[in-house]
């Protein structure tokens, strides 16, 4: 005789089973190859590399299309730019972290300081803390609000009118997307615990045997690297960053990134706690898009449903259950990440051509099958336009 739990238990494993089945299988080699050569036909995009995997394994891993305007094939191990993917680095990073005992997410990051946040000199690698003087609420932010978005921060405090970072909300209240808060998570674990963000996420890429992947330039990516090309379809070089920043300094291959999302769909490298505290539905989302960072809440209908901040990702539910996604771009580069729980399954897509942004959310649902990702939060009015 079944008891009640053990009756729950055999009907939400019969419901796992049933929306596993449910997914469409993984296309053909083959025929990815022939959606990603039309994606890059339409959007007229240079170069775009992808990665595929199910089952919490590594299937598929492909570049395609061109690295530089001297029309050098791109590789699986060509160098490319990571963009703000770095951010879902350093959100991992800080879950070991957590998972050592070294930091909690919800005490104050002025609580692991050695003085007032706005007392520290500008760094060059940081923002301008010293406007945070003139408003308290700097105390209330924790790593969790950092790693939800939600520090009240414009995305960079150079792009206020006054050029100089302010608190827009109430720290914890709201998602608005903020580079500058991330930028001070490294603050607090590189000044208040005393440890290199470089150091833990090169400790990260080793553990992973992400062996061309880091958050500073190398010397040794040179002889293999993509350049990108911007919306204009003008070739531009590949800007080598020289410090390590946590929102945005990543280089990567698609070899190695495939590997992070392998760990991200599997747990790797992180406790059971961590790694369901990642991918957790923690602040819903209330704006229409992404862009502009400072948008008041819009009407419940034009509100994406089930959208929710997790911890440097966002996490959405739909008709394959619950999954995250995070993106990357800047003028000459789009990248996407999506995960989903059911199957252990994720693609990645590294482009070295902005244009090629606008193939994303029809390549992710010719290899996912219908997963209902809100491009249109992201991306505004272009997604899905090509």
């Amino acid at each position: 005789m079944l008891t009640h739990s053990r009756l729950r238990f055999v009907i939400c494993s019969l419901l796992a089973q049933s929306l596993l089945a449910a997914q469409p299988s993984i296309p053909a080699p083959a025929a990815i190859d022939a959606r990603v050569a039309q994606a890059l036909a339409k959007t007229e995009a240079k170069g775009l590399a992808l990665a595929v995997i199910d089952q919490g394994k590594i299937v598929y891993v492909k570049a395609y299309g061109v690295r530089n305007s001297a029309g050098e094939p791109l590789q699986t191990d060509t160098v490319m730019y990571g963009a703000s993917l770095t951010k879902t680095v350093l959100a991992y990073a800080t879950l070991q972290l957590v998972d050592q005992g070294k930091l909690n997410l919800d005490r104050p990051i002025g609580e692991y300081l050695a003085k007032p946040l706005p007392e520290y000199p500008s760094e060059p690698k940081y923002a301008d803390w010293s406007p945070l003087a003139e408003d308290e609420r700097w105390r209330l932010i924790t790593p969790r609000i950092v790693l939800t978005h939600s520090t009240g921060f414009s995305n960079f405090g150079f792009l206020e009118p006054d050029g100089k970072l302010k608190i827009h909300f109430t720290p914890g209240s709201r998602y608005g997307y903020s580079g500058d808060g991330i930028q001070l998570l490294q603050f607090a674990i590189e000044k208040g615990l005393g440890l290199d963000v470089g150091t833990l996420t090169n400790r990260i890429f080793t553990q992973l045997e992400m062996p061309r992947t880091a958050l500073q330039w190398r010397a040794d990516f040179a002889g293999n690297v993509a350049d990108g090309w911007n919306d204009r379809g003008e070739p531009k070089p590949h800007d080598q960053r020289s410090r390590v920043r946590a929102a945005g300094s990543m280089d990567t291959t698609i070899a190695d990134i495939s590997k992070f999302a392998r760990a991200l769909v599997n747990g790797e490298g992180l406790s059971a706690a961590s790694a369901q505290a990642l991918a957790r539905p923690i602040l819903p989302i209330t704006t229409a898009t992404q862009f502009p960072t400072r948008q008041a809440d819009a009407p419940a209908d034009k509100q994406t449903k089930h959208l929710h901040a997790g911890l440097g990702v966002i996490v959405f539910t739909g008709p394959q259950g619950k999954g995250f996604f995070k993106g990357g771009h800047n003028n000459i580069t789009a990248n996407t990440l999506v995960c989903l729980e059911n199957g252990k399954r994720a693609v990645v897509i590294l482009a070295n051509d902005v244009r090629a942004e606008a193939a994303f959310a029809e390549l992710i649902q010719f290899i996912l099958g219908d997963t209902v990702i809100p491009y249109h939060w992201e991306y505004g009015d272009s997604a899905g336009k090509s």
